[in-house]
């Protein structure tokens, strides 16, 4: 037996299972089925992690989708110990060849340029591959004067890559600044979590940026901060939520809301073409 869920903007179709998922935040007890329609996402915000595909299959228009750079892959330029283990296991787990899948899609019906990180990929950490995937996406889409919409998810930089990973910071911030100075849109979606190096670069530098509700987002955890400072951090600190009334971020926005949102937000910034041209 099947179902389909429907809601205004998603339609997705799903095993019917005698299983419900509790909320570790609110206690809400969900029917799977309804559950895995919202994305993962319970009514009160709290959300579980959900794969990149996932994300795309529910956020492009169909057969919109267009992926870049599909083979580069990343290698163990350091020697790091049981690197090489840890990157099979990685692919394995998540589906993927790194942590990022970039390429070029429409959402509503508007052209971009879109990057989605992996979280179980490495926890989307950044490396060389990740890095070199945004910055292209970047540069083709200055080309080609196209909108960027970003999802980043990632624990920080990847260790394993040392300062090649550290690096990566600065080349997708030059390759988004050129992006910016051809007055194109950069839209930058922060779900959980978004810490470290990426928060510290590509994650924070969108013209528009949007959070996913009760979401990490932080460059230190929250442990280190409290360590470092010798004082009790306040209720909710880093969460989502906490960083919109620091002026952090423009916007929460539910999984379930994202298309529509994203799609306002395009119509918003395209240029219509003159019709008497």
């Amino acid at each position: 037996m099947r179902h389909v869920y429907k809601n205004p903007n998603i339609e997705l179709e799903v095993a019917v299972v005698a299983q419900y998922h509790k909320c570790e935040d609110c206690g809400l007890r969900t029917p799977m089925e309804i559950f895995i329609g919202n994305l993962n996402e319970c009514e009160c915000g709290k959300s579980i992690p959900i794969a990149a595909r996932t994300r795309l299959n529910n956020l492009v228009d169909v057969d919109s989708f267009v992926e870049f750079d599909t083979n580069v892959q990343s290698l163990d330029v350091l020697e790091f110990v049981d690197y090489n283990t840890k990157l099979i296991a990685a692919k394995k787990k998540s589906g993927e060849l790194e942590a990022v899948i970039t390429g070029k899609a429409q959402i509503g019906g508007y052209d971009c340029g879109l990057f989605v990180m992996e979280p179980a990929f490495f926890m989307g950490s950044m490396g060389i591959v990740v890095g070199e995937k945004i910055t292209r996406l970047f540069e083709y889409c200055t080309k080609h004067k196209l909108p960027v919409v970003g999802f980043c998810a990632s624990g920080g930089a990847r260790m394993q890559e040392g300062i090649f990973s550290l690096m990566q910071m600065a080349k997708t911030s030059g390759a988004i600044k050129l992006h910016s100075d051809n007055s194109l849109l950069y839209i930058s979606v922060l779900t959980n979590p978004t810490t470290g190096g990426v928060t510290a670069s590509f994650a924070s530098l969108g013209d528009i940026i949007i959070a996913e509700p009760k979401s990490i987002v932080a460059f230190a955890g929250p442990r280190v901060v409290e360590q470092t400072i010798r004082k009790k951090l306040p209720s909710g600190f880093q969460l989502s939520e906490f960083v919109l009334q620091k002026g952090f971020v423009d916007i929460i926005v539910k999984r379930v809301e994202m298309k529509y949102t994203l799609t306002k937000l395009l119509k918003l910034h395209t240029i219509p073409m003159d019709i008497n041209m």
